[in-house]
């Protein structure tokens, strides 16, 4: 079955992306040498919560990506992300033996150093390109963590970028995506789900925020998030 999330979005390669989300993606830093902005800082994120990712933090990187070749675009959208960020931290922290010299997980710019890395290599190892689409897909395996997939695409002919997020558990609902983000702009319902539509407006670019939910608990399964900047004359 098609994931409504990415019919909303007009993606092209929807049967591509329906294997995509069993998996999870990695999320990249922004080079410094990209643009003067600085990836998000991990250390605090050690206790991460569902609540704690705002799909409108990712738009400007969306926004970033959406102008950049494809993997470079895929950089920019993974080296940024919160999720990413915090699921690799955790696993450096895990990974800090007291014989370990140095311990990256005991020093605020190792542990920087080497989110940043270890993102870079799952970039590299991972991305692949099909149907005009670069593509990083990568599991967060190691739980407990909110997610359990992120996936990153950039469109190599259009000016678009998408994130996509599976959530690891029933945790997050319906109702703390209300109080998150107020009324949706829309909804519908499908056979097995529904979904609440949020999107930002501007004379520079659309962004939607699509999150399927299970209309039975009000559980959210999956969010996914799009970015596609407008033609200027």
């Amino acid at each position: 079955m098609i994931s409504a999330l990415l019919k909303d979005m007009r993606l092209p390669t929807l049967l591509l992306m329906m294997s995509l989300l069993l998996s999870d993606f990695a999320q990249p830093r922004l080079s410094a040498s990209d643009n003067n902005t600085h990836p998000l800082t991990t250390s605090a994120q050690t206790d991460f919560s569902a609540d704690d990712f705002d799909w409108r933090d990712v738009v400007p990187y969306l926004l970033m990506a959406s102008g950049l070749p494809g993997e470079q675009g895929i950089k920019v959208v993974l080296e940024n992300s919160r999720v990413l960020r915090a699921y690799v931290a955790n696993e450096v922290r895990v990974e800090c033996w007291p014989d370990k010299i140095p311990c990256a997980a005991s020093n605020d710019g190792l542990l920087e150093g080497e989110v940043s890395k270890r993102i870079d290599e799952i970039v590299q190892e991972g991305i692949f390109h099909r149907h005009q689409q670069a593509i990083v897909d990568y599991r967060l395996a190691h739980q407990p963590f909110p997610f359990s997939e992120i996936a990153a695409v950039k469109n190599e002919k259009q000016p678009e970028a998408y994130l996509i997020l599976q959530l690891a558990d029933r945790g997050y609902t319906a109702a703390q995506v209300q109080a998150k983000y107020g009324a949706p702009y829309d909804t519908d319902i499908f056979q097995w789900y529904s979904v609440y539509k949020y999107r930002l407006d501007t004379t520079r670019y659309s962004s939607k925020a699509v999150f399927e939910i299970d209309p039975v608990d009000g559980a959210v399964l999956k969010v996914a998030i799009s970015l596609k900047t407008k033609n200027r004359h």
